[in-house]
């Protein structure tokens, strides 16, 4: 197990390299980089509306005598130190090996827009993403696995249908729909007053007892961990218990009844560890997405300043820094969490061997 731990974590290096290429050069030929964004600023137009006002790419305007489409107000040596203080000065091949240099010694840079590093501005947002994703993963598979478990036991029963029925529903609902009409209803939209619209406290936080502080706390992430979850156990119930229903029709089961033991002990015995690989095997995905992309919507209408908003609002404003530095540690986390499933998976189940791959 050990040389296939090395192997996977030595190939973190190229894959991490290859996919901040890749998306480095995407980037960069987008148009309406910083270098216009700082402009449309200083000639008085929306930030927001900066990615119309190039015509091109950063290099292909660049080329054009340093002519940016809104810059011809202003002097061109300020244009130059603009160029200077983003580093579009030099060349895209120069400013990508400086990235990958600095990234190895897991130095981000700092925001273009926001007069912070990179590292300051994640640690910053990352109690929000943290909060939803922990709370909500948790939730979903402690709702979704014993539900999934006794509809494979109770197959085609009255229970079944039902919560079929529920299922479907809460599949159909896309989590920031339920989100508004959360607060529709209860956060004072047009109903009922019960929870806070925005933040992850209160503005009293500090002066409040610990327990006032816990309460304080979840009740400011009542609606949207609610939203997350409804929004997010079909398919991990639905995966549960076709796994169960699986395992349950095979011999070994029937030689397991056979032999005289109750169902619980065939189910949570012999089933439940088998039919359990399949649910170790989506947990890596299911952390990733939530932390960082499934809860973004749900940021924006919370207002929870997260990473999944940050995230957004940085490629909104090419803030280059933060785009790259958040893909990177986003592709590390999940490559880290994809290795410890792996590694759960032997824990499950000991008859699987990763030291015979090649």
């Amino acid at each position: 197990m050990l040389s296939y731990i090395i192997r996977r974590l030595l190939l973190i290096v190229p894959t991490l390299l290859g996919i901040l290429t890749l998306n480095f050069f995407i980037i960069q030929a987008a148009p309406g980089g910083p270098v216009e964004q700082m402009i449309a600023k200083l000639e008085g137009i929306e930030s927001g509306s900066a990615t119309r006002v190039g015509g091109g790419t950063q290099s292909e305007i660049r080329q054009n005598n340093s002519n940016y489409r809104g810059s011809q107000g202003l002097d061109p040596d300020l244009v130059a130190k603009i160029e200077k203080m983003y580093g579009f000065d030099k060349p895209i091949w120069e400013r990508f090996l400086i990235m990958l240099k600095n990234y190895a010694t897991l130095d981000f840079g700092s925001s273009f827009f926001r007069d912070k590093k990179v590292t300051e501005l994640i640690i910053e947002k990352l109690p929000v993403s943290i909060s939803l994703g922990l709370w909500s993963t948790l939730l979903i598979y402690l709702i979704s696995i014993p539900m999934g478990i006794k509809k494979a036991v109770r197959n085609g029963s009255t229970f079944d249908i039902w919560t079929s029925s529920v299922v479907i529903v809460g599949n159909a609902i896309p989590s920031f729909l339920l989100a508004i009409l959360l607060i529709v209803l209860f956060a004072g939209g047009s109903y009922l007053q019960l929870f806070p619209l925005r933040g992850l406290t209160s503005s009293n936080f500090d002066e409040l007892s610990l327990a006032g502080k816990i309460l304080d706390y979840f009740w400011h992430l009542a609606l949207p961990i609610t939203a997350l979850v409804i929004g997010g156990f079909a398919t991990l119930t639905m995966l549960t218990k076709n796994s169960f229903l699986d395992e349950i029709s095979k011999q070994y089961v029937t030689t397991a009844r056979a032999k005289g033991l109750t169902e619980t002990k065939v189910l949570y015995g012999h089933v439940f560890r088998n039919a359990m690989l399949i649910i170790i095997a989506g947990i890596p995905a299911a952390i990733v997405g939530i932390f960082f992309t499934g809860a973004f919507l749900t940021e924006i209408i919370f207002s929870l300043d997260g990473i999944g908003l940050l995230g957004f609002e940085s490629i909104l404003s090419r803030d280059y820094p933060v785009i790259f530095g958040t893909l990177f540690i986003f592709t590390l986390i999940s490559l880290l969490v994809s290795l410890i499933s792996d590694i759960t998976y032997t824990l499950v189940d000991p008859r699987i061997d990763f030291e015979s791959r090649g």
